[in-house]
């Protein structure tokens, strides 16, 4: 596993990031056994360091207690991680039968979460974050978790422009913090390509999460062309949902939604699935090997991002960044009219 520079920034991350929404119990609880098999396996099929990308917002804080607590148990060293932490969301007291953030997303949680964006907020996460994980390891990346959706709540032109302010404000303390020293690299994570875009025209990136906007599946060329040009400006990109929410593996979830046939949009998803996965069984490939490729392969990709809550396919994960297909592969996919 290569480990590839993260723009200027000076860290060198692998090409593989995992993911730790799982560990804050994304659609089901996972015994703290399991949790820690997940963490120990990280360390057995990567040389150090190690990149985990985590977010106050998993779990309400419960992916970061895991990772702090997992990582303590196994006697990781500090130098041996590299994490990034999404910020935006606070912990707070459940006060109600489940947390009212995301219902029906988490599952077993003993805490509820607030959305914090604003220059305030986010150094209050970035504090409590850094707690949650314990004094020993304190995260290097830092980024504000999900602005597109704190924009998309707008009610008018006014209030755009103040949530946007707001999202402004909030780099205002990420910067501070790089500039002290406790942070290392600033960056962005959201679904919305275009909300990351407009951020990028700002504020001084070093790296962004793209979140299902480069997949196989979908991969607009003006996206390819905007993150070719930030790649020549240095600020690289982290690839995440690349199976767009595990859909194009077979998963009953869209982008974060269970999608139906009766859907005339839905309906083409589900047709370009069938042939995907029709090709990819007549060429005896893995399809997440081939989601994971196209992901990589791009111009400005530095690593994808992958999660998993089953220990065992941690080794697949990596085997799929490492792999190598052939070209007619490619040309075979281009002909059956499922990339560009």
């Amino acid at each position: 596993m290569e480990h590839v520079p993260l723009g200027a920034t000076g860290l060198d991350i692998p090409q593989l990031v995992f993911g730790t929404s799982c560990l804050g119990n994304l659609y089901e609880a996972i015994s703290d056994q399991t949790k820690r098999a997940i963490c120990r396996e990280w360390f057995a099929h990567i040389p150090t360091p190690i990149a985990i990308d985590t977010a106050g917002k998993y779990g309400a804080g419960l992916a970061l207690e895991v990772i702090g607590r997992s990582l303590r148990e196994l006697g990781i060293p500090a130098d041996d991680v590299i994490v990034s932490n999404k910020l935006g969301w606070l912990r707070t007291p459940l006060r109600s039968a489940e947390p009212t953030f995301e219902p029906g997303v988490w599952a077993n949680l003993q805490h509820d979460a607030e959305q914090r964006i604003s220059y305030r907020g986010i150094l209050e996460c970035w504090e409590q974050s850094c707690e949650l994980l314990g004094a020993q390891y304190r995260p290097q990346l830092v980024s504000v978790h999900d602005p597109d959706e704190f924009l998309a709540a707008v009610v008018s032109p006014d209030d755009r422009r103040r949530r946007f302010d707001q999202v402004l404000d909030a780099y205002r303390a990420l910067s501070e913090l790089k500039d002290r020293g406790e942070a290392a690299a600033i960056g962005v994570g959201a679904k919305d390509w275009r909300v990351i875009q407009e951020i990028e025209q700002l504020v001084d990136l070093d790296w962004v999460m793209l979140a299902n906007s480069l997949t196989i599946y979908r991969h607009p060329p003006e996206l390819l062309a905007w993150t070719a040009a930030i790649a020549a400006k240095g600020v690289m990109v982290i690839n995440s949902a690349v199976f767009n929410a595990g859909f194009l593996v077979g998963g009953k979830y869209l982008d974060y939604r269970i999608p139906t046939r009766d859907d005339d949009h839905d309906r083409l998803a589900f047709e370009w699935r069938d042939r995907f996965l029709a090709l990819c069984d007549a060429w005896e490939i893995s399809p997440a090997t081939a989601c994971v490729q196209f992901a990589l392969s791009r111009r400005g990709v530095a690593a994808v991002a992958l999660n998993t809550s089953s220990p065992r396919k941690i080794a697949e994960n990596v085997a799929a960044v490492e792999a190598w297909l052939p070209e007619n592969f490619w040309q075979a996919a281009r002909q059956e009219g499922l990339i560009k």
